[in-house]
């Protein structure tokens, strides 16, 4: 019997999976990729392999954070009501395949496959779809000393601020004395810019007698754009005392 899974369904048949082991007898979604990232207007594939025969009954889901599932595609092929045409599914025996023609950068989202063929109702591991939003962006970076008043309080915060860049994965360590420190580093995700790029700060905080004990300190950038790291400095020696 075929079964539309409605959008409850997804949240509770998700978490009963997460919290239980498969039993012998249920239908294994395998999905893959787990991520794509492509331009707008890329032609992108997710597939979706059943461990035995269920008919036409698979159907793709989109989840986008804060928002509530939604039904793509069911029994396959056919799209649900609402759902854009550059969606399509297709099938050959317990191969299934969901195809976006045309990505557009409203379908950065999660996406499921999910059988409805028996019970329990099961799903694919995500596929995570990025879209780029603009060109690829250098990030540019400053460092900041502690103040002298933090000082006075025994503690010694440094700040790394990193912006511009695109896209948003990046990366900031802390060295002393061109070494790595092992104090407490903090940093922030990266936050949108209204041009599409990305911004993040990092800090590191030492004990003042920790930080006396060194001069140079180094915060070192690594983004996808740069050949090699983007280093600032500065040194405690020639900051004002």
């Amino acid at each position: 019997m075929k079964i539309i899974i409605t959008m409850l369904q997804i949240y509770l048949v998700w978490l009963t999976l997460s919290l239980f082991e498969k039993s012998s007898g249920q239908i294994v979604i395998t999905q893959t990729p787990a991520s794509l990232h492509v331009n707008p207007g890329d032609r992108v594939t997710i597939q979706c392999k059943a461990s035995s025969s269920m008919s036409n009954d698979m159907a793709l889901y989109q989840f986008i954070l804060g928002q509530k599932p939604k039904l793509l595609i069911h029994d396959a092929t056919s799209r649900f009501t609402g759902t854009p045409d550059h969606f399509s599914g297709s099938y050959s025996g317990t191969d299934f395949t969901f195809t976006i023609s045309g990505v557009r950068p409203e379908d950065a989202a999660e996406y499921y496959c999910g059988q409805g063929y028996s019970t329990p109702f099961t799903f694919g591991a995500p596929t995570k779809l990025m879209v780029k939003q603009r060109d690829d962006a250098a990030p540019s970076a400053s460092i900041f000393p502690p103040s002298q008043e933090q000082l006075k309080t025994n503690s010694a915060t440094m700040v790394c601020l990193v912006t511009g860049f695109y896209p948003s994965d990046l990366n900031v360590a802390w060295k002393a004395d061109g070494k790595a420190v092992t104090g407490d580093v903090q940093t922030s995700s990266a936050a949108s810019e209204a041009d599409k790029t990305y911004k993040l700060s990092s800090t590191l905080t030492l004990s003042r007698d920790e930080y006396n004990s060194h001069d140079t300190y180094d915060c070192e950038v690594t983004h996808k754009t740069l050949t090699k790291p983007l280093v600032k400095s500065f040194r405690r020696s020639e900051c004002p005392s």
